[in-house]
């Protein structure tokens, strides 16, 4: 039984290189002190559909964007309710992908996995098979755009390109840890549901999840007729049209975070930031090619989250022990069974080529390398 561990007010700060969360902007910290208002004012209309609308001008989208409080999780239930019928595939290939199935088995959906080794990337030639070997129709393709167990990217793009040809499945992508970080066309590759936790590439605080709908999507979940209530496509987008607010009561604090982020983020633009977050990539692969060597399968590696393969045994664990200590610097070891097989270092958000240097500085330098 787990036992109270009493918080204490004496913590050390610790710079951030996890898969998430990310560092976040002290002026972004700092917009979380503004006066408690309800939630119902004209001022909370203010703040929802600017940070909406600055969202969209972001993303470049001429989509629906749908913000709420909670974690990007929300919206692997909220996908599979409002699209799914009965039948769903999932290309499968780490945890994160893993778990989107799971979701949908246990919200009671027929599953139908593409499974692929762990450090693979999803192949749209094969979901072109799987669809066409299919014995009945999918309601839903549901993607992983950046596999952060693994370090992998997969290419959504040419996978929504592949779909487009098959009006009655749509496709649903968690781009939980890259949107925001790697650039993608949204509308250009027929994507009805895309969907992001702000407290990774967006270098937020952890609380809110941002969905990207298609007219599609909402339409097929108005002929669906049953859907998620908290994620219900229809609820929130119809909601917001007349209000200009959430349908429940939303983190203010946050979405005041949020506003002050997104504001920065456009000030840098989406190409800029795509491009600072490719810098990062280069570097953090030269050195592990230089040192160890990346895990995910060549030319599918992720943008914001690099999973290295350990081929020089060191220990993993007693190295992220000692950076965090000497160094105040925490980065993560492999996922699941990866544990010392790999480590990963997430380059995401606020961080550069030089803060990211001074991260496998410290690796070199407790590691021995």
């Amino acid at each position: 039984m787990t036992k109270k561990r009493e918080y204490r007010d004496d913590y050390d700060d610790k710079t951030l290189y996890i898969p998430g969360p990310t560092e976040v902007r002290d002026d972004v910290i700092e917009a979380m002190t503004e006066s408690t208002f309800g939630h119902r004012m004209d001022r909370m209309t203010d703040l929802y559909t600017t940070i909406v609308e600055d969202t969209k001008e972001f993303l470049g989208t001429d989509n629906d964007v749908v913000i709420l409080t909670g974690s990007g999780t929300e919206f692997w239930e909220a996908t599979t309710l409002n699209l799914v019928d009965d039948r769903v595939l999932v290309p499968t290939c780490g945890a994160f992908s893993e778990r989107y199935a799971n979701v949908a088995e246990r919200l009671g959906k027929d599953v139908d996995r593409l499974e692929y080794e762990w450090g693979e990337a999803v192949k749209p030639e094969d979901v072109r098979e799987a669809v066409e070997a299919a014995d009945a129709e999918y309601d839903m393709v549901a993607g992983v755009m950046n596999e952060s167990s693994t370090g992998v990217r997969n290419p959504v793009e040419a996978i929504g390109d592949v779909l487009k040809e098959y009006p009655d499945t749509y496709f649903a992508v968690d781009a939980v840890s890259s949107l925001g970080g790697d650039y993608l066309d949204i509308d250009a590759h027929g994507i009805d549901a895309i969907f992001a936790s702000t407290q990774k590439a967006f270098a937020m605080p952890p609380g809110l999840a941002v969905c990207v709908v298609s007219d599609d999507a909402y339409d097929r979940e108005v002929e669906k007729g049953d859907s998620s209530w908290y994620g219900g496509f229809r609820r929130t987008i119809d909601y917001y049209d007349r209000k200009g607010q959430t349908h429940s009561t939303p983190a203010i604090p946050i979405m005041l975070a949020y506003r002050k982020q997104m504001k920065h983020m456009l000030e840098e633009g989406h190409r800029a930031r795509d491009e600072r977050h490719r810098e990062m990539t280069e570097y953090v692969h030269d050195w592990a090619g230089e040192h160890f060597d990346m895990f995910p399968e060549e030319g599918y590696e992720s943008q914001t989250v690099a999973c290295i393969e350990n081929t020089q045994g060191i220990d993993v664990s007693a190295t992220i022990e000692e950076v965090n200590d000497q160094y105040d610097m925490v980065f993560s070891n492999g996922y699941g069974d990866l544990g010392e097989e790999t480590f990963r270092i997430g380059h995401m958000g606020e961080h550069t080529v030089e803060s990211v240097k001074e991260l496998t500085d410290a690796i070199e330098d407790v590691a021995g390398l």
